[in-house]
């Protein structure tokens, strides 16, 4: 008999659900047990072996086409590497960079002849590649990157140059010790013009692991976490590579030199490029909600067993899990959890869709790069909070290594700030929301655009959700009978998280438009920047919400959809309950209900209290893998052994 937790988990784990319960059997192996390692040169190695076996498996075709040696899963190959977040992050990371990074970008960016060459060595292993995009001098800003490859016609070769010190490539994954190769991004020039930033293939090392000459490597050492990834940095001095080493689906040089492209605007072209890699932004997000739901798994499992002080009339001390400042200190989390998991099963589907698709959608890739890009903002600050707060409420106990929770929390750190810094994917969220408003807008007269801005507005912001008919249906049906009551009125819920995101981002529209007839761009922009983060996070707040509803309506058991309905209420709640001074001040939320959003977080608490662990039990975590020490009080450690 399917028990409520395995019908949670069903619905958790969404398309996918197949290629997870796949991938927990292999996790469930003795050496994906997750041990504290205390040097790097033995995580380095631990990784590495466990790459090996992952590759053997098979693990790594999903994310190449049929005809390349893959399967063209691109769902399952995403999916797979946020399962390893699971057992290590810094398997993940290596997978991650190997098979989504490097070898995203000779799938995405190369052409047959890189297929033929990389792609069967790639998922063999025989090949090992790093992804030399970031520089100590640009992150953020590629269109920026000061690394040359420059065309030679009387040879046919590109001569790649790190030209200044802040051209250095840095923090490379694989860099360090394991790749010899890199997917070098850098400034093509050709008969004299720079044609912008592109991908070249160029050989690092030796089969020996030495530097080829012209190559200088790195280690970036010991980091604040992920101690398995071999961080490197790297510096050219005119290294030189064929033309045919050019990765060149998006553009090509001739032998004579001569530079021609299907995109004809240097800008398309480049953010065509960097919108095909989407997957690793995709992945990134959805590993780090992993590693925080393993956190809050291990938490939950301990404030149950965990007792502290009698209650008055009793002889035996209190589960920690009882009190309510424990359930509001671990349950939005895990309400959170849920919906960013709801969130990331939309999104991975998007991307497969598009990636399998005979003719992507430029609208549709666009929607789905400024998703992928909120969602990774959401998640990894939801890991760095809801770990660190899993931590802290295990006490003591939490801060050792072999309760995992601290090594979660600095492996899961830097997420915040690769792959895109959350603060400057924030302003791409809000850019592409006004991008679309500028099209409506740039012609309008002041009274057409108020007027737009007053009606029209909605509509724009609410299209293209994972749930459209469903919300629609649940915006309609609505009912305010009471202030307190209609807090858990769907429709209103969802009605709030619209209206925020509608007068946000109309406001800021306008805002824009009065300081652009006196500013420059840059300093009309830069003047409502806070107001361009709000923007972005109402948006993304609202889109999660929508997927957590279609999950719901997914969800065929009925003792489980009633769980999964509580769990929306609690998220919804959280999410007003931080904002709430905004909520407030435009009316969106009155007084009375303002102060019942405290009492119905606290009743939301109250009634999921005896769920806690089938909560956790949902998220599917195998047992080894959240073999935390202090959840096993019965284990004596032997006299003088180490922790583990």
């Amino acid at each position: 008999m399917t028990t409520t937790s395995e019908h949670l988990q069903r619905t958790l784990d969404g398309r996918w659900r197949d290629t997870k319960a796949m991938i927990r059997e292999k996790l469930s192996l003795e050496i994906f047990r997750p041990h504290f390692t205390p040097t790097k040169e033995v995580a380095r190695t631990r990784v590495n072996e466990q790459l090996k076996i992952i590759a053997a498996a098979g693990q790594a075709e999903d994310g190449f086409q049929k005809e390349r040696g893959g399967t063209g899963d691109a769902g399952a190959a995403v999916t797979k590497i946020e399962m390893l977040a699971m057992s290590d992050l810094s398997l993940m990371v290596k997978a991650g960079v190997l098979w989504g990074l490097f070898g995203g970008a000779v799938e995405n960016l190369g052409t047959e002849r890189h297929h033929e060459r990389y792609v069967r060595p790639l998922i063999t292993l025989d090949l090992l590649g790093c992804f030399a995009m970031t520089e100590t001098g640009h992150g953020s800003d590629v269109q920026r990157l000061e690394t040359t490859a420059t065309y030679d016609p009387d040879t046919e070769e590109f001569v790649v140059n790190s030209p200044t010190p802040s051209s250095r490539k840095d923090y490379l994954g694989g860099a360090a010790e394991s790749a010899t190769v890199a997917a070098v991004f850098a400034q093509l020039i050709t008969n004299g013009k720079n044609h912008g930033v592109h991908c070249l293939v160029v050989p690092i090392r030796d089969a020996d692991g030495n530097d080829l000459p012209g190559v200088r490597t790195w280690d970036c050492d010991y980091k604040g976490g992920l101690p398995g990834v071999d961080n490197g940095r790297i510096m050219f001095d005119n290294v030189r590579v064929p033309r045919e080493n050019l990765l060149n689906r998006f553009a090509d040089v001739a032998a004579d030199g001569t530079y021609s492209s299907p995109i004809e605007n240097p800008n398309r072209r480049f953010f065509t490029m960097l919108g095909t890699l989407v997957r690793g932004r995709v992945t990134v997000g959805g590993s780090a909600a992993q590693a925080a739901r393993v956190a809050l798994d291990i938490a939950v499992r301990y404030a149950l067993q965990r007792r502290q002080f009698n209650a008055p009339g009793e002889d035996r001390e209190v589960p920690i899990m009882d009190y309510l400042m424990h359930q509001r200190r671990l349950l939005p989390y895990i309400a959170e959890s849920y919906a960013l998991q709801f969130a990331q099963n939309e999104l991975v589907s998007a991307m497969h869709d598009q990636e399998t698709a005979a003719v992507r959608d430029v609208e549709a890739q666009r929607d789905l790069e400024a998703q992928a890009a909120g969602l990774k903002v959401v998640s990894t600050w939801h890991a760095s909070a809801a770990i660190q707060e899993a931590r802290e409420a295990c006490g003591g106990a939490g801060y050792l290594a072999e309760n995992r929770l601290v090594e979660l929390r600095a492996d899961t750190d830097v997420f915040t700030t690769f792959e895109g810094d959350n603060h400057v994917l924030l302003q791409l969220v809000a850019k592409h929301l006004l991008t679309e408003y500028n099209d409506d807008i740039k012609s309008m007269s002041p009274f057409e655009w108020v007027r737009f801005a007053a009606n029209y507005a909605g509509e724009r912001v609410s299209r293209r959700t994972a749930a459209e008919q469903i919300m629609q249906r649940i915006i309609d049906n609505r009912e305010d009978n009471s202030e307190e009551g209609s807090l858990y009125n769907r429709g209103t819920q969802a009605k709030m998280f619209e209206d925020r995101e509608q007068y946000l981002l109309s406001s800021l529209a306008r805002r824009l438009q009065r300081r652009a007839k006196t500013m420059s761009a840059f300093d009309a922009f830069n003047s409502v920047q806070d107001h361009v983060m709000h923007t972005a996070r109402a948006h993304i707040d609202r889109t999660v919400l929508e997927a957590f509803i279609a999950g719901i309506d997914r969800c065929e058991d009925t003792e489980a959809r009633k769980i999964l309905e509580l769990v929306c209420d609690l998220y919804a709640l959280t999410v007003i309950e931080k904002d709430k001074a905004f909520f407030l001040e435009h009316r969106l939320l009155s007084t009375e209900r303002a102060r019942a959003v405290n009492n119905g977080i606290n009743e939301r608490c109250r009634v999921l209290r005896p769920h806690a662990q089938t909560l956790v039990d949902a998220f599917g975590i195998p047992e080894q893998l959240r073999d935390a020490e202090m959840l096993h009080p019965e284990r004596l450690p032997e006299p003088g052994s180490p922790a583990r």
